[in-house]
């Protein structure tokens, strides 16, 4: 069977990187979390003070490399050899990510580095313009949806269960302005594909959901 390109857009919440790394591990693809590309680009343009200035990171970028590692702990994120993973998940990153991403030297920097990581098939890409910017022709997309409401009192949950102190309404209020960010900017915003199955999960197990989408794949 050809092994294809598989895209999962969607807001934050929605639950595209449970369902991203379950589906992957069950079809034997490669797992890549697009999302994570911008959050450590974030880490190391606020540890370069260098976030307003696109020369200065664009210089950045070519001292920067980014690689995905396997190991016991999951999916792990090394820039310039050390593991990210963790530094990046504070929503500190998540809304300076979301800044970021709407400027152009950004955008340009990880789209070739997102095609390169999948240009083989066998991959699912979760993010936010998988399926309408960086792989327009990918076998099968997905735009994964939820509620306003659950999709905030997921990620309070999630970042709970890591130990970030913060409270339901901080992470409502930055999710919608994330939302607002990302759905209106110029550049690449989120939206679903014309050619996406749209799938919301408010209503639907994790399980539901894997199986809808291995009957569409």
């Amino acid at each position: 069977m050809k092994r294809r390109i598989i895209t999962i857009d969607g807001p934050a919440g929605a639950g595209k990187t449970t369902i991203s790394r379950l589906l992957a591990k069950r079809l034997g693809y490669v797992y890549v979390d697009t999302g994570a590309l911008y959050r450590a680009v974030a880490l190391a343009a606020a540890s370069a003070n260098c976030v307003e200035d696109e020369d200065l990171l664009s210089d950045l970028f070519k001292e920067i490399t980014l690689e995905f590692r396997n190991g016991q702990n999951g999916l792990r994120l090394f820039m310039n050899g050390e593991d990210v993973s963790d530094r990046i998940r504070t929503p500190e990153i998540t809304m300076l990510a979301s800044r970021l991403s709407a400027k152009p030297v950004v955008r340009k920097y990880l789209l070739d580095i997102q095609r390169d990581m999948g240009k083989d098939g066998g991959v699912i890409l979760e993010g936010r313009d998988m399926g309408t910017v960086v792989f327009p022709h990918a076998d099968v997309k997905f735009y994964l949806d939820a509620a306003n409401e659950i999709r905030a009192t997921r990620r309070y949950k999630e970042l709970s269960d890591k130990g970030i102190k913060i409270t339901r309404a901080e992470v409502a209020a930055d999710m919608k302005k994330r939302d607002e960010n990302d759905s209106t900017r110029s550049l690449s915003p989120l939206k679903p594909a014309e050619d996406a199955i749209r799938i919301d999960s408010s209503k639907m197990s994790i399980e539901s959901v894997l199986e809808t989408m291995k009957r569409y794949i």
